[in-house]
């Protein structure tokens, strides 16, 4: 059963370092505002503390980084790095793009949620963000 929110969920998309493709991104962050949630899409060239600067600022549920140039073992170990000084716990850290199985599994042993391969659909994405945030986040 699906709890009841008090506002809608606040979602942060970024992409981060040199990826300059950001197409993926600005439809999953399409596809969320379709689903009822607010988006913050913060655009190209992001660094770990410019996402995670502004999703303090926005008082997110949710960070998604979109991620297509190879550094996700570099970006996401930085990002929960930087989640955990500022006590972020209850701020779900997600992310799709090219990344492979088995790094999947160590970024999530490491704290970041579900992670998202090509060819996984919008409302996969959006429902497992509804289903985190109505389980983690209490308001």
């Amino acid at each position: 059963m699906e709890k009841e929110l008090k506002r809608p969920i606040r979602v942060l998309v970024a992409k981060v370092g040199l990826d300059g493709h950001d197409r993926g991104a600005k439809i999953i962050a399409t596809s969320l505002r379709d689903a009822g949630m607010e988006v913050i899409y913060t655009g190209l060239r992001q660094t770990p503390e410019m996402v995670v600067a502004a999703a303090l600022q926005e008082d997110v549920d949710a960070i998604g980084i979109s991620i297509l140039s190879g550094a996700h073992m570099t970006v996401f170990p930085k990002i929960i790095q930087l989640m955990k000084e500022k006590q972020m716990d209850d701020t779900l850290l997600t992310g799709g793009g090219i990344i492979p199985e088995e790094d999947m599994k160590e970024l999530q042993a490491m704290g970041v949620g579900k992670l998202f391969a090509p060819g996984a659909t919008t409302s996969e994405i959006a429902n497992y963000i509804k289903d985190w945030v109505g389980t983690y986040r209490n308001y």
